[in-house]
């Protein structure tokens, strides 16, 4: 069974795992790149990478403080060789209650629509469309969604 663990986000793990992902989304949407400010080690609070049981590396999740009460998922992924066992829902929930315990009840994400799986598994998981939040104000994009939960 595969294992969340706490790091941080200049983990190297990480960062290859940051770079596969962006790798496939530039892929998927035809070079565009990034939306709203990267994530770095000095905005990032917590990193949850999953690895297998032998140590290997296979999906990571980030969150990064908003304000009081609220922050935003970001870098969720999983390597397409470990897709389809459960492992995307596996890290949103780790990421979800490691904001409980810092006191974030808000919890917000962008993503965009040609990430169908993505969608479907924050919808299924109770996130609610919404309007551009924090940065992605200052930079409307069309290739955006916005997403919000209000954690128990």
């Amino acid at each position: 069974m595969p294992t969340l663990t706490a790091t941080t986000w200049a983990d190297p793990r990480v960062q290859a795992l940051s770079d596969a992902q962006q790798a496939e989304l530039r892929e998927r949407y035809d070079g565009r790149g990034e939306s709203g400010t990267p994530p770095t080690a000095d905005d990032v609070a917590l990193v949850l990478l999953l690895s297998e049981d032998d140590g290997t590396p296979v999906g990571c999740g980030a969150l990064r403080p908003l304000g009081p009460g609220a922050a935003e998922l970001k870098r969720m992924y999983v390597v397409p060789a470990a897709r389809g066992r459960g492992l995307s829902r596996l890290v949103l929930t780790g990421l979800e209650a490691a904001a409980a315990q810092r006191g974030w009840r808000t919890l917000r994400l962008e993503t965009g629509p040609l990430q169908h799986e993505a969608i479907a598994l924050y919808e299924r998981s109770d996130y609610r469309p919404i309007e551009a939040f924090g940065h992605y104000r200052d930079e409307p994009d069309e290739w955006s969604r916005y997403y919000e939960k209000e954690l128990p």
